[in-house]
């Protein structure tokens, strides 16, 4: 499926799923191998293929909402810094001064330009070598070609998209994105946290509707429904709608004037590893950050409108927070249980076509390298 569906198309596919006590189903099962969740060697490929080599979203736009300002992190691994320039354009670079390798700069801010701690290289926010303190000590030094390492970066719906290896086609972002972070969201946070698991058990617990009433009993199932979703697919990307008890009202409205916001959470998977979840007071971009077989670095982006009232976000914090708890609980005995022996394939059926479609691209990208 290349368009998503509208308010009114979701809005009837929902009601009819309520009615006929149905769920939309994928075309086929999926019998992915426990070696692939414990696996170096199958990492390595992951990294090379998924996160490298293709456009992987970074951070939101209002991250870096006005000129100066930066943001460094570690993505796949790599330590990246990105930051706006007075030109209003966003520009990423590997976060390494050209002198010895110091980065150059942490975390968030403003600045107008990249200073490295250790000896004081200076970096304007396009890259370009701008200062070196006591610059007669190394003759025949060109500036030029000691700025910043570029990487491939482009903005597109909200989101800033970077591209690790340089060599790999990154003139487009994922395809057919729509505007999933709109202007007027503004950052109110970023948190990071380490769980104990492989990146695609974390990436599999936002992408089913299965687990609602056993996992969330008393979070998310009093509001939602048990194994209820649409799901949809606009290239590697998916989209997983999980509607709220409220959805009823619409009912009493006629189809085409039929509006969802307040009635669903959307999760939006970004290929490989970033998910957008939104809910009525805020949205959250949570990228999960592979830290080896065993560990996944969750960083969270938590936006809201600048005219969401404080009690409401509080709510919602509390509600999201809750339930993330729940499912990084189960993320993590799922990765104990890797160890067990007992399975040799986790199974995975027509209730979770959203997983399946993930694999099936991480196996079609690591199965092409093999025949490079």
């Amino acid at each position: 499926m290349d368009l998503l569906l509208d308010d009114a198309q979701l809005a009837h596919r929902i009601l009819d799923h309520i009615d006929h006590a149905s769920t939309d189903l994928g075309h086929e099962s999926w019998r992915e191998p426990v070696e692939n969740y414990r696996s170096p060697a199958r990492l390595l490929h992951e990294l090379h293929q998924a996160f490298w080599r293709t456009p992987t979203a970074f951070c939101p736009s209002a991250a870096l909402a006005k000129p100066g300002a930066y943001l460094a992190r570690a993505a796949a691994g790599t330590p990246i810094v990105a930051a706006r320039g007075t030109d209003g354009k966003v520009r990423a670079f590997r976060n390494a001064c050209r002198h010895r390798g110091t980065a150059v700069a942490r975390g968030t801010g403003t600045a107008a330009s990249l200073v490295c701690p250790y000896h004081g290289w200076a970096y304007a926010l396009d890259g370009t070598l701008a200062h070196v303190p006591h610059e007669h000590g190394f003759p025949g030094l060109d500036k030029s070609t000691h700025g910043l390492v570029p990487l491939p970066t482009s903005e597109h719906g909200g989101i800033i998209f970077v591209t690790q290896d340089p060599t790999a086609d990154a003139a487009a972002p994922p395809a057919a994105l729509p505007t999933l972070l709109p202007p007027d969201l503004r950052l109110i946070s970023i948190d990071e946290q380490e769980t104990a698991a492989n990146w695609k058990i974390a990436a599999e617990s936002f992408l089913e509707g299965y687990h609602i009433r056993s996992t969330h009993r008393e979070t998310f199932y009093p509001v939602q429904y048990d194994n209820l979703n649409v799901i949809e697919f606009f290239g590697r990307n998916s989209r997983i709608t999980f509607p709220y008890r409220n959805i009823e009202k619409l009912r009493a409205q006629p189809a085409s004037a039929r509006r969802v916001a307040g009635t669903l959470t959307h999760v939006y998977h970004l290929f490989p590893n970033v998910m957008i979840a939104t809910f009525p007071n805020r949205t959250i971009m949570v990228v999960l950050e592979p830290g080896g077989v065993a560990s996944t670095n969750y960083v969270t982006y938590t936006l809201a409108h600048a005219t969401a009232a404080q009690t409401d976000l509080a709510r919602d914090a509390d509600f999201v927070t809750e339930g993330a708890r729940e499912d990084r609980a189960v993320v993590e005995s799922i990765q104990r249980g890797l160890g067990s022996g007992a399975n040799e394939h986790f199974e995975f059926g027509r209730f979770e076509s959203a997983i399946v479609h993930l694999h099936r691209n991480l196996h079609a990208l690591i199965a092409d390298r093999s025949m490079r």
